[in-house]
């Protein structure tokens, strides 16, 4: 899917023309939106893989996937958001499929410092030093291994929210769901996220931050 040379913006910056001219059969005029978006898919990808080569590939399949199912894109919300959600699903799917390098975001830091912090606030290791380089990255891990367990929606709010750190207004245009729902499904992905900590020993029964996360940007 890598373009060979640009095409001519005819569409001045609008991505509706572009899809026009791809559904009417100028299979061409796909390099249009490969161009103008890749820098932003590859930076996306590389955050949240951390591979370079993966998320090179991440890319690509989302962008074909995109382009096999543009006729299924309705317009209601920009072309990058409806690609974007394509694409953590590709990188969520990636992910899932290397298990050797599973939970690296969250060990590397990757997860916002508020979830971090707010689980180490009631932490069983906290008296033991979590601020440690190994404990911490033992710490990130577990919190992995929660956060993959969470239903995939919650899973996915509660990625876009702590690790791209998106506001809700921002994550309710890209689930294409209305803010309140953004919310609920925040709100019970961290009591869920606490209730696996505990059960993993890492965040004892009764404890916890009330928080696992900040509240942050609306």
């Amino acid at each position: 899917m890598t373009p060979r040379r640009a095409l001519p913006d005819r569409s001045a910056g609008a991505d509706g023309e572009v899809i026009r001219r791809v559904l009417g059969g100028d299979r061409e005029a796909f390099r249009v939106l490969v161009e103008r978006y890749q820098g932003r898919a590859q930076a996306l990808a590389l955050r949240v893989l951390r591979d370079e080569e993966m998320a090179r590939d991440a890319v690509q399949e989302a962008f074909l996937k995109a382009y096999i199912a543009l006729d299924r894109f309705q317009g209601r919300s920009s072309f990058y958001t409806w690609f974007y959600r394509l694409l953590m699903n590709q990188c969520l799917d990636t992910r899932r499929r290397d298990r050797s390098e599973r939970h690296v975001a969250y060990e590397e830091g990757g997860v916002s410092e508020a979830l971090r912090e707010g689980v180490e606030a009631g932490s069983s290791w906290a008296s033991e030093g979590a601020a440690a380089p190994a404990l911490r990255r033992q710490l990130g891990q577990r919190i992995g291994e929660a956060i993959d367990r969470l239903p995939e929606g919650a899973r996915e709010t509660l990625w876009l929210r702590e690790v791209e750190e998106l506001s809700y207004a921002e994550i309710a245009r890209i689930l294409d769901v209305p803010k309140g729902t953004v919310m609920s499904r925040l709100h019970n992905a961290r009591q869920r996220l606490r209730e696996l900590l505990r059960e993993a020993g890492v965040v004892p029964a009764g404890g916890g931050s009330s928080g696992c996360g900040g509240e942050g940007k609306a």
